[in-house]
């Protein structure tokens, strides 16, 4: 998980996976994305590689990338953890809890009242 943190901490390793998020690119397709040299965008290339967010695969003369997001699953599930619940999530919550009484009750008063009937 280190080394995605690391590799997503550079604003231009981020736009690269937003490049590749719908389609394989090659290189200099990626590079004219960006005002930096092409040697630049290739090393960003072997960072994202490395850490696992992208794969290459060799098309003719070609090295199209694509991204490979379950790097970012673990990330995005370990982050989770500090995410506050929304308020539809308390509100879900809440409606369970009520849902769980009011069968509970019902259970109990249908138990109550069929033992109510049998005394009389």
């Amino acid at each position: 998980m280190d080394d995605t943190a690391g590799a997503l901490a550079d604003p231009v390793r981020r736009e690269i996976l937003v490049a590749l998020r719908f389609q394989r690119l090659s290189a200099g397709e990626i590079a004219e994305r960006f005002p930096i040299s092409r040697p630049a965008v290739s090393r960003h290339l072997r960072v994202l590689r490395e850490a696992g967010l992208v794969r290459d695969e060799l098309v003719g003369r070609n090295r199209l990338y694509t991204l490979d997001p379950r790097r970012l699953l673990d990330l995005a599930a370990w982050l989770g953890q500090f995410a506050e619940p929304s308020a539809w999530e308390h509100r879900f919550d809440a409606l369970e809890t009520e849902v769980h009484r009011t069968r509970r009750e019902r259970r109990t008063g249908d138990v109550a009242g069929q033992a109510h009937e049998e005394t009389a």
